[in-house]
């Protein structure tokens, strides 16, 4: 059976339903829905020359898909990505195989020298990568908390002077306090691909109005009145909850805010019907990681970021 690769029909909602489909097959641990796929396609700026393509069988049945672009706030000129996922029922198809070739060719096109994709670590997964030139880096754990068994941490019954909990909602008529402190915490996080910060407008289409953000679920921990610390939660509106980013400013750490905005979050979470809590962390955060085993998360998976310089390209 061959496989047919093909872009993504935005306007078909269906098109979209198989992909989420796919990837949720293929990686559980992501938060993933159409809406957060149509939107993801519509917000991407154009430097980003994003684009989702579909493996499709001859019988019509999606059975692979890849999310292709560049890296367009790297200060290096030709970065890009390509991140392939293929439904574990149909693989064998050779549908991987296409995924990345069609990417390839469209990056290459578009000017890229270097291209990065995270790739499960699993013996199968880092054979095809290394097969195709491509080069271990950095890694980074997925982590699962069940929602519906076991207690959550208690909330202090009386906060301490001057802290404040809030929902990013309460941000609606103006996130930028938000956004700042997004990009401050961001600053700190550990990665191989250098990026400049998003500006305030790309930070509201690819963060603020994403559809998965949730904005009750997002909890902001308020120090005199300035964002000190914050939990972004997204789901996808059934069972998922995922935290999208938890940090603490600078000037606020030590003092637990992190763990206060979060112990929030997840309780309402549970609270709200949701059953699984997901998040990811670089396998070097040892801060974030001990935090996340004090709630209870446990790691399921491991995805390590691979790389194709130029010299590896056939």
């Amino acid at each position: 059976m061959t496989v047919k690769i093909r872009d993504l029909r935005p306007d078909d909602p269906r098109d979209a339903e198989s992909v989420v489909r796919v990837r949720r097959a293929a990686l559980p641990f992501m938060i993933t829905t159409s809406a957060g796929l149509a939107h993801q396609l519509a917000a991407s700026p154009p430097d980003r020359r994003y684009r989702v393509l579909t493996a499709e069988t001859e019988d019509g049945l999606v059975v692979g898909t890849a999310e292709v672009g560049l890296v367009y706030r790297s200060p290096e000129p030709g970065r890009s990505f390509v991140n392939a996922y293929v439904d574990p029922a149909h693989r064998g198809l050779g549908a991987g195989t296409a995924l990345l070739r069609a990417a390839e060719e469209y990056l290459a096109a578009e000017g890229a020298v270097e291209t990065y994709a995270w790739v499960l670590d699993e013996p199968a997964h880092r054979s095809f990568a290394e097969r195709r030139g491509y080069r271990p880096s950095r890694s980074a754990h997925f982590l699962r908390l069940d929602l519906a068994a076991g207690p959550l941490p208690e909330l202090p019954a009386v906060l301490p002077a001057g802290v404040e909990l809030r929902p990013a909602s309460a941000f609606a008529a103006d996130p930028r306090p938000l956004f700042e402190a997004d990009a401050a915490v961001s600053a700190d996080e550990p990665g191989d691909v250098p990026e400049v910060p998003a500006g305030y407008e790309d930070w509201l289409g690819s963060v603020w109005n994403e559809p998965t953000l949730d904005r009750e679920l997002t909890r902001v921990v308020l120090v005199d009145g300035v964002v000190a610390a914050f939990c972004a939660a997204r789901t996808d509106g059934a069972s998922r909850y995922g935290s999208a980013m938890t940090g603490t400013l600078r000037a606020f750490r030590g003092r637990g805010l992190a763990k206060l905005a979060k112990t929030d979050s997840l309780r309402r979470a549970r609270a709200a019907g949701y059953t699984e809590a997901f998040t990811g962390n670089d396998t070097g955060n040892e801060p974030m990681l001990a935090v996340n085993k004090w709630f209870g998360y446990e790691i399921c998976a491991t995805e390590t970021r691979y790389a194709k310089k130029p010299e590896s390209r056939p």
